[in-house]
């Protein structure tokens, strides 16, 4: 069997990479990422990488905190999680880059659509980091944004939900599950998988996404041969 995309973006939440932990960084959660996505390039799959930032920073504390400077804020905190998995990449024989929205030229290179390109294409894995480089904008909306600008034929969004549903299934048991949904729908009904501008992104940009738990091993290969698991909105 065939699979079934060859260029995507996994998009990854921080809180997914703290585990258990609920907070900062977990060797286990980084190790797991790490072998799934050398499973993905070992089947020739061009993979671009953006990751949350919510096991360190959650937005703004306090209402006295300016808006802007929280985000960014957030945006470095991605850094931090750019690095890590980078690390943990190269550390089983990955080809890894980490590109930054704000230019930091000590520690990755800034983000070059044409370059991340030449990179993808070359089977080298792109982290994007640091969201997209501008306030008021979150990391879902850097992932539509990414997989538009890379031609990435979908998103792959590892959450530490399985599923897309119609409401909290830790805080209600009774929670519709989704196997299917559109852009519109999500819309619509004001679903929490991506915020409204990302939605709306992937949607005029024709950019399925597949929402499913990052903790359960081997589920990135299952969506790329397009396995039912999780929720797919398209």
């Amino acid at each position: 069997m065939e699979p079934k995309y060859h260029r995507v973006i996994l998009k990854i939440s921080g809180e997914a990479l703290a585990g258990d932990k609920k907070f900062g960084l977990d060797e286990k959660m980084l190790t797991m990422v790490a072998e799934e996505v050398k499973d993905l390039v070992k089947l020739g799959i061009q993979v671009g990488v953006v990751v949350g930032g919510g096991n360190f920073w959650r937005g703004r504390t306090s209402n006295s905190m300016d808006r802007a400077t929280a985000d960014y804020m957030g945006m470095l905190a991605t850094v931090i999680n750019s690095l890590a998995l980078q690390d943990a990449f190269e550390n089983i024989g990955i080809p890894t880059r980490v590109q930054t929205a704000i230019e930091m030229k000590e520690v990755a290179e800034p983000y070059i659509r044409r370059k991340a390109m030449a990179h993808l294409s070359n089977n080298i894995v792109v982290i994007f980091a640091a969201g997209t480089g501008n306030p008021f904008f979150s990391t879902d909306t850097t992932a539509a944004l990414r997989a538009a600008e890379v031609d990435a034929e979908i998103i792959l969004l590892a959450k530490k939900v399985d599923a897309v549903y119609d409401s909290d299934p830790e805080i209600n048991p009774n929670a519709k599950k989704f196997e299917t949904l559109t852009h519109q729908e999500v819309l619509e009904k004001g679903l929490g998988v991506m915020d409204s501008t990302a939605s709306s992104l992937c949607r005029d940009n024709n950019i399925p996404i597949h929402v499913f738990a990052l903790n359960e091993p081997g589920n990135v290969i299952k969506a790329i041969y397009g396995e039912k698991i999780g929720t797919i909105i398209k």
